[in-house]
């Protein structure tokens, strides 16, 4: 069983910063590449930042600049450090990891989400 829990959203004004935390844990074999999406109502879940094992990270044009993921391997942590926030980045947030358990195989990567954590940004 693994599971994703993401931590630290909430309430900021514009140009202020949050920072949001995904921990992946479970029968872990290992992990992956380490995803933040975001979904506001009645649009797509966008890809927002990814970073993989190496530490190699790539970003949305909307965020580059503001953002920073990063992780910590030994804890199978990924975070989002958000700074000058802006009301277009109200969005619910939801981590997304490929990961590998035991009893599926040291190879089998599966794709796992998060419950998702709000993030508002007021102007």
């Amino acid at each position: 069983q693994v599971r994703l829990v993401e931590s630290g959203g909430g309430l900021a004004q514009t140009g202020g910063s949050l920072r949001l935390s995904c921990a992946a844990s479970g029968t872990i074999i290992s992990v992956s590449v380490m995803y933040w999406y975001r979904q506001t109502p009645g649009k797509q879940r966008e890809l927002v930042a990814s970073v993989d094992d190496g530490h190699y990270t790539s970003y949305a044009d909307s965020v580059k600049g503001r953002f920073t993921i990063s992780r910590d391997n030994d804890k199978n942590t990924a975070y989002l450090q958000m700074n000058s926030l802006e009301p277009e980045d109200t969005a619910v947030y939801y981590c997304n990891a490929l990961i590998s358990a035991r009893g599926v195989g040291p190879l089998d990567f599966r794709s796992y989400w998060g419950q998702g954590t709000q993030v508002t940004v007021s102007s």
